[in-house]
């Protein structure tokens, strides 16, 4: 049998899979105070002006513009004060000719006022009359009614990430609760004799299981589910029993340490056993995380990872977290990233992808990416670590010096 079953590149892996997977989105109603990073399941309109008065923005006095044309300090317009309006309350004030009255920042704009003039540009001559020292335009100072959205607008497509001032909008409108995507449920198999829990004593030859935990994390900020299966050993029934149950009860399936070399055929039998069509790559043409097994069964994406904790992070964003944001109908949003220069050469090999760690400094105002080299075993490679740098799949290597593009973690 072949090192690999079917090498392919990250692009060609995610359109095959897509042409067998068709993500059905499951929906929730929520209240909108609990849905931030939720994804919209159904466009949102607004169901009225806002704001639904006109509104002053500055402390001072609401005036008929025309009012305070030529107005200055030599010469200030002398207008009557004929009340207050207080906040919170609908005014019953109308301003008539050389009238103003006082309004807070937020209050509501009197009947018969177009323009507030700021109270610093003003003076008070006694308890019924201010003088006005700079004039104000037509709509100065103050909001109008629907200027910051009308009724009927769109606010937010269907797939969108909920933000903080997203919520904050929806609220504003009275919108209490939200239709949103349910997480995906991602079922998280560890394998391997040599790996226990982390709470436990752990003798020569054994490692603490650390990729269910940071393949969780992941899940979670995808905006998935995950939902852990344990450690399972290396023996084909144990694995097959896990594989399938966590098959019936997710909606996608990630087995870590299970597709290197030396427990290929184990890895690749099991998943080709959940279904058709199976396996669809088997191999990818990156580093690290070359031993990753692609499938679908059942309609389900189905992941080997690489048990190596910067592999199996690797292509977690390379390929499970795609898969989520599909099950959540997620307008695909680029991760964060920053522009830096390159501190070190690196080399690549045409051919593949890399994915090397950088940690991110500053230098006499500028950023640079510092290379965090170690064997993708390490987990201290990833926690030393800011984001990626991807070397193209053609590209020879990349020169110090040279600006590069840092996916932050």
């Amino acid at each position: 049998m072949p090192e690999f079953f079917t090498v392919r590149t990250p692009p060609d892996a995610w359109k095959l899979l897509r042409q067998h997977f068709a993500p059905h989105i499951r929906t929730e109603q929520i209240s909108t105070t609990d849905a931030l990073d939720r994804v919209l399941a159904a466009p949102l309109a607004s169901p009225q002006d806002l704001p639904e008065f006109a509104r002053s923005t500055v402390d001072g006095y609401a005036v008929n513009a025309a009012d305070t044309y030529g107005a200055s300090s030599s010469l200030p317009a002398f207008l009557t004060i004929i009340g207050e309006v207080a906040m919170g309350r609908t005014s019953d004030l109308q301003l008539g000719v050389g009238e103003a009255a006082l309004v807070h920042t937020g209050g509501m704009v009197p009947a018969g006022a177009n323009g507030v003039v700021m109270v610093e540009n003003t003076q008070i001559v006694d308890k019924t009359s201010i003088e006005v020292l700079r004039p104000v335009a037509e709509g100065e100072n103050v909001i109008q009614i629907g200027e910051d959205i009308r009724t009927g607008d769109a606010i937010l497509a269907a797939g969108h990430s909920l933000r903080p001032q997203d919520i904050g909008g929806l609220l504003a409108l009275g919108i209490t609760t939200v239709t949103v995507a349910r997480p995906p449920r991602v079922g998280i198999i560890s394998s391997g004799d040599e790996v226990v829990a982390p709470d436990q004593p752990v003798v020569p030859g054994q490692v603490r299981d650390i990729n269910s935990y940071t393949l969780a994390g992941l899940t979670r900020r995808a905006g998935g589910q995950p939902i852990l299966y344990g450690i399972v050993p290396d023996e084909q029934p144990a694995l097959e029993a896990v594989a399938q149950q966590a098959h019936l009860e997710c909606d996608i399936v990630v087995l870590s340490a299970g597709s290197s070399v030396s427990y290929r055929d184990l890895s690749v039998g099991v998943i080709a056993g959940l279904g058709a069509p199976g396996v669809l790559a088997h191999g990818l043409s990156v580093r690290p995380g070359k031993p990753t097994i692609v499938a679908v069964a059942g309609g389900k994406p189905i992941f080997g990872l690489p048990g190596n904790p910067v592999s199996a992070m690797v292509i977690f964003d390379l390929m499970v977290s795609p898969a989520i944001r599909a099950l959540l109908g997620a307008t695909e949003q680029p991760k964060q990233q920053v522009q830096a220069k390159l501190a070190r050469n690196i080399a690549s090999t045409a051919g593949r992808e890399d994915y090397v760690q950088v940690r991110v400094e500053e230098r006499d105002g500028e950023l640079w990416a510092v290379p965090v080299f170690g064997k993708s075993n390490l987990i201290y490679t990833l926690v030393h670590a800011d984001g990626t740098v991807k070397i193209d799949l053609n590209a020879n290597g990349v020169r110090e010096g040279v600006w590069v593009t840092v996916f932050l973690h």
